[in-house]
């Protein structure tokens, strides 16, 4: 393997001498123009080779015609031909385009036969003359032999073939010693030199051949980073004037190009602002101090559009430490600003409404609480919920509600103005935070036009939608001192307004905490009690109208707490639906009622009411056909009523369950119809077999000019129109039952009828299985609605002040105790609140009781007790 390597390398030296010299093709790695770039030069200056030849020519006095010397016009014919083809041939395109090393051997025998022909003809004249000296012949030829050296330069080789052409010319003419020893010695220097600096020219052209190539890369790179936009490149002057700046950023600043040559460099920068960055500031203390910088972010001044630049800079020095100015690049930071503004306006602001955001709206908080010269902040939260949002947003879809809650913060941020910040909180929430001291009275006239302006009505795709607000308010510092406590204050606010109807605010007071502490223990010992077995059902008849028989019982939950007694459904079944008891709570009495009901004859029903929460879960099916197998009781004797809002959802998994639930044989009632999200495009595809009527729609309806009757009887002719049956809920007096049998309602369910009653009682009622009948117990006419509510009243006669205790209340009159054997026809009046007062007088009295008739009707809403928000 080594001979075969040291073989391989002494043949390569060869090949490599001969690339050096330029006799064979050299290749990529070294440019053309080392080897011919000079021939074009040669052929330039070679008229002074021709020139200093007729000088010599004419100094020696040689140009003599003689008939004889033939030959030497020959030969100085053919040196001009060959001088000629030197000047000539090498400035040729044709010539120019051979490669490298064939021109080179094209340009060997031409300087040859310079030579050879030069010095030919010399001799020859000198020995036709017989004066020549062999000094006077080698210096004749010699002095134009070191004037081809220095022109052919550093292609030896080609003075080396001039001095090879002298030199066989000598030989041929017999010359002399002294003129072949100079010629021989000029071209064995010359060889030597020629061979030794071959390798040596050839490296030192390829290194600027490497150069020259990474030069022209650079410049194509940048030129290419110009064109891509991405950057650009400056370089000033020791005065800090433009001397280049790169032609794209021109063109993106839309002026001529050039124009900014000659300009001081930050003139074209926007001055220095501390608040978006003081970059130009920062940009002119490093040139000031020629000092270098990196990525400084400065903004432009002479563009038409804020943009924004990075810039790089470096000084120059040359080799004595002299400044030359700057010289550095730039990148537009533009749509990375754009970008920047936009993930921060993400981060800070709703992206549905435009409003400031949860975060923003914590961080904007906790500004203006933060304590200032040792005292908090005063300001002021407002949290506002949108009332009946949720119907909007499932009836008419998300985009709808989308396009509702971007109306409704138009809304609030006119409202506000500049008073305040407003923002989202998520969903249907939002807040408002006034900074500074705020008067209550001028907070409450900000929350009543809150109200006012949201609650006007609303355009959503062609319908009008109305919807309300409820606003809890919070103070500092007398409500909290941080954030966290002011939210949680204006949060119990707001549940107390939501509780007291909604559409209204409320102010934070201290006793909303026991309010909220009161709901979270109701909460505990509703789990307790469902665990313990401490709840029960009772059970209201529900009457044919036709035949006045039972024809089932509607189970119904009821609570009698320990120590608070019986508590009302409406208040702890919002509890349970809002804690996740409502599916264990729901099971249980679905179980509980199968049960029941299997205790009572063939043929009578038991309804049970099913929560959405129960609806919606996969599993609910398999719990019916469970409770049914376990009560060993049919199916067709187990009614599901279900409200309308199981169809907010109203998808495939809708009507699976529908299907599911009617292929177990129970039966399915729609209840409350009419009160919620009505459509009539479930009833054609849900399978109901009842349509329940609302009892809002039942109560009054035999009154004079009521308008329920006529709703009643557009749902009655829909059902049988659709082969259901129909309930009418609530009835209480003869004219109300009498109404429902003429509308033509199937079955009835009421206080007429019966209240509910516990499982005992069912039991009694229906001891012997003999018969089923109901008979009707009630009032005979219908009477305005009443009120229980216990107040104390000042009740003044003859000058005499009396209190008394009114224990319900309607319209037209009240029920009141604590005055014995009042005579009837008493007349008296009676202060309901500090504001009303009213005349009545008493049309019955039995012991220290009383019925009381007013002379006007009143306003019960006017008479409203502010309660806590667990009540109502």
């Amino acid at each position: 393997m080594s001979l075969k390597r040291a073989s391989s390398s002494e043949l390569s030296r060869p090949a490599t001498l001969l690339m050096a010299l330029g006799l064979t093709r050299s290749g990529t790695d070294v440019g053309a123009t080392w080897i011919c770039g000079s021939f074009f030069h040669i052929a330039r200056l070679w008229p002074l080779i021709l020139l200093s030849k007729m000088c010599v020519i004419l100094i020696l006095g040689l140009l003599v015609f003689r008939q004889q010397g033939w030959a030497q016009f020959l030969l100085l014919g053919l040196m001009f031909l060959v001088d000629g083809m030197l000047m000539i041939l090498p400035r040729q395109d044709r010539f120019r385009s051979l490669l490298p090393h064939i021109q080179t051997w094209a340009m060997l025998p031409m300087l040859f036969l310079s030579g050879l022909s030069y010095s030919a003809w010399i001799a020859g004249a000198l020995g036709w003359t017989q004066t020549a000296s062999p000094a006077l012949t080698a210096l004749s030829q010699l002095v134009v032999a070191l004037l081809v050296a220095c022109i052919v330069g550093d292609r030896r080789l080609l003075g080396m073939s001039y001095f090879l052409g002298l030199l066989i010319a000598a030989f041929i003419g017999s010359a002399g010693l002294i003129p072949i020893g100079l010629l021989s010695s000029g071209l064995l220097v010359m060889a030597v030199a020629t061979v030794r600096q071959a390798s040596v020219d050839r490296d030192r052209a390829m290194a600027m051949h490497r150069q020259d190539l990474r030069a022209q890369r650079s410049d194509r790179l940048l030129q290419e980073h110009e064109r891509s936009g991405r950057g650009w490149f400056w370089e000033t002057d020791r005065q800090g004037s433009l001397t280049y700046i790169s032609d794209t950023l021109c063109e993106t600043m839309n002026l001529p190009c050039g124009s900014l040559i000659g300009r001081v460099f930050t003139d074209i920068l926007r001055p220095g602002d501390r608040q978006a960055g003081d970059g130009e500031r920062t940009l002119g203390f490093h040139l000031s101090a020629r000092t270098g910088f990196s990525e400084i972010p400065v903004c432009a001044a002479l563009s038409k559009e804020e943009r924004w630049w990075s810039i790089s800079g470096q000084p120059v020095f040359n080799e004595y430490g002299q400044f030359h100015g700057f010289r550095g690049s730039g990148t537009d930071l533009t749509e990375m600003r754009r970008s920047q503004a936009e993930v921060t306006r993400l981060a800070q602001y709703d992206s549905l409404t435009g409003l400031a955001n949860r975060i923003q709206m914590l961080r904007s908080l906790e500004q203006a609480v933060a304590a200032r010269h040792g005292r908090p902040g005063e300001c002021t939260l407002m949290m506002l919920d949108l009332d009946r949002f949720k119907s909007v947003n499932d009836s008419l879809g998300h985009p709808a509600g989308d396009t509702l809650l971007r109306q409704v913060s138009q809304r609030l941020q006119r409202v506000v103005g500049d008073k305040g910040l407003v923002g989202r909180q998520g969903g249907d929430e939002f807040k408002i935070l006034l900074p500074r001291h705020h008067d209550k009275s001028g907070l409450e006239l900000l929350a009543k036009a809150i109200i006012a302006t949201v609650a006007e009505p609303y355009t959503i795709e062609g319908t009008s939608v109305v919807i309300g607000v409820s606003i809890g308010v919070s103070m500092s510092p007398q409500d909290g001192v941080t954030a966290e406590a002011l939210i949680r204050n204006a949060d119990l606010a707001l549940y107390a307004a939501k509780g007291d109807g909604r559409g209204v605010h409320r102010f934070y007071a201290p006793e909303m905490h026991a309010d909220a502490e009161d709901r979270r223990k109701l909460e505990e010992d509703l789990r307790h009690a469902l665990a313990a077995d401490g709840l029960h059902l009772v059970y209201q008849p529900v009457v044919s109208s036709r035949t006045e028989q039972i024809t089932g019982y509607e189970a119904l939950l009821r609570w009698n707490h320990a120590t608070r007694g019986p508590i009302s459904p409406a208040l702890f079944i919002p509890i349970a639906e809002d804690t996740g008891l409502i599916g264990p709570l729901g099971e249980w009495v679905l179980r509980t009622a199968c049960l029941d009901a299997a205790q009572w004859p063939e043929g009578i029903r038991v309804a049970v009411n099913v929560s959405p929460t129960q609806f919606a879960n996969p599993g609910f099916p398999s719990t019916v056909m469970n409770a049914l197998a376990a009560a060993q009781l049919a199916p067709e004797r187990l009614e599901l009523e279900i409200t309308e809002s199981v169809f907010l959802n109203d998808d495939s998994d809708t009507d699976s369950m529908f299907a599911r639930l009617k292929s177990l044989g129970v039966r399915l009632a729609l209840d409350d119809f009419g009160t919620g999200y009505s459509s009539l495009g479930y009833l054609k595809k849900a399978p109901f077999d009842k349509i329940k009527i609302d009892q809002s729609f039942v109560r009054g309806a035999a009154i004079n000019g009521s308008r329920n009757s006529a709703i009643i009887k557009a749902i009655v002719s829909l059902a049988e129109a659709l082969d259901m049956d129909t309930t009418a809920e609530g009835a209480e007096t003869q004219d109300e039952l009498a109404l429902i049998r003429q509308l033509g309602c199937s079955h009835i369910q009421g206080y007429i009828y019966g209240r509910p009653m516990p499982m005992e009682d069912v039991l009694i009622a229906h001891r012997g299985g003999v018969t089923n009948a109901a008979t009707p117990k009630g009032y005979r006419s219908s009477r305005p609605e009443r009120k229980t509510m216990l107040r104390t009243v000042a009740v003044r006669h003859d000058g005499h002040v009396y209190t008394g205790r009114v224990r319900n209340i309607s319209e037209t009159g009240a029920l009141i105790e604590g005055l014995w054997n009042v005579p009837v026809g008493t007349s008296f009046s009676v202060e309901l609140s500090d504001r009303l007062a009213v005349q009545a007088i008493a049309r019955w009295s039995k012991d220290d009781r009383m019925g009381v008739v007013f002379d006007r009707s009143i306003d019960l809403a006017s008479l409203r007790v502010q309660p806590r928000a667990l009540a109502s």
